[in-house]
């Protein structure tokens, strides 16, 4: 694309943002070391929730190097208002300290005194500062020319035909400090990135997409597309081999049914020694039979028998006699 299209884009897609969005200007009595922490939790993030995450880790800890020896987790709880707060608290980590090896302590006053170049060289050699947070410092805490370009806005300047996809990887977008004055960065930076923001969280939100379509009509063939409706595009047969997934679920149901049967048949088995329990009682009865010296009491009938027998074979003896007579 050539400058002056681009110059053009940009310069509409600023009038576009005045409608829908107010600015937001910072404190004016934020240091340097405010603005360098703000920047790295306002990247990606609305300027509520850099505000919120900024207050917490004031309040929370005592001075910024007790921030710098924090574990990345810890702070993510700190700042977990934000929509990354892990990536968040590792800027932040980072941030600080790369500014205690630089310069051996907090107060970067002396920073706005100096040689803006110079300033900006040495946040660049800082390892793991990101490029959104030095334009950040630079315009907000040392009064130079640079807009931020985070994640966000390069997503919203890439559907709308500003950069192309390999300037999204380089994470610059050419000619932007030419198309807007340094008399209106600030403002455009807050409005931009309040439209890139909604973008980058919400995609697929109608009201976000209708306000980029009235930028550029074209946008809607660069939108992102819901990954559920590729992959039944692309692959609808994928879905049969989910149904013959399903198949081979009902056979492992008779082989569940098989094991509780197995189980069943092992618990039952046990039961078989019970006859052994009705022989005990066999035993006692034959030993009882053995040791029965209380049967001949129960006798004592056949002594009353024999008894009978005897009185009455008396009478035959007298019949006897009576004969003899």
């Amino acid at each position: 694309m050539s400058a002056k299209n681009r110059a053009e884009l940009i310069t509409k897609l600023y009038k576009a943002v005045k409608k829908n969005f107010q600015p937001i200007t910072p404190p004016s009595n934020r240091t340097v070391i405010d603005h360098a922490i703000y920047a790295c939790c306002l990247e990606n993030s609305t300027a509520e929730e850099a505000d919120e995450s900024l207050a917490k880790l004031q309040e929370n800890y005592f001075d910024w190097n007790e921030v710098r020896v924090t574990t990345d987790q810890e702070l993510a709880t700190t700042v977990k208002s934000l929509t990354d707060p892990l990536q968040a608290a590792t800027r932040v980590k980072k941030m600080l300290y790369g500014i205690f090896e630089t310069y051996y302590q907090f107060d970067l006053e002396f920073l706005k005194k100096e040689n803006l170049g110079k300033a900006v060289q040495s946040f660049d050699k800082m390892v793991g500062v990101t490029p959104f947070a030095i334009s950040y410092i630079s315009q907000h805490g040392l009064g130079g020319h640079s807009i931020p370009t985070d994640k966000a806005l390069l997503n919203l300047m890439f559907v709308l035909g500003i950069i192309s996809e390999g300037e999204v990887e380089k994470g610059k977008i050419p000619g932007l400090e030419r198309a807007i004055p340094k008399a209106k960065g600030i403002e455009f930076s807050s409005l931009v990135h309040q439209l890139a923001v909604a973008f980058y969280k919400t995609p697929f939100s109608n009201t976000v997409r209708n306000q980029i379509l009235k930028i550029d009509s074209s946008a809607k063939d660069r939108f992102p597309k819901r990954k559920s409706k590729k992959k039944e595009e692309a692959n609808p047969a994928e879905k049969a081999p989910t149904k013959a997934a399903a198949k081979p679920a009902s056979t492992t149901k008779p082989t569940s049914t098989k094991k509780a049967a197995v189980k069943k048949a092992a618990k039952s088995k046990p039961s078989k020694p019970k006859p052994t329990k009705k022989s005990a009682p066999k035993k006692k009865t034959a030993a009882a039979k053995k040791a029965k010296k209380p049967a001949a009491k129960k006798k004592a009938p056949t002594k009353k028998t024999a008894k009978k027998a005897t009185k009455k074979k008396a009478p035959v003896k007298k019949r006897a006699k009576k004969k003899s007579r």
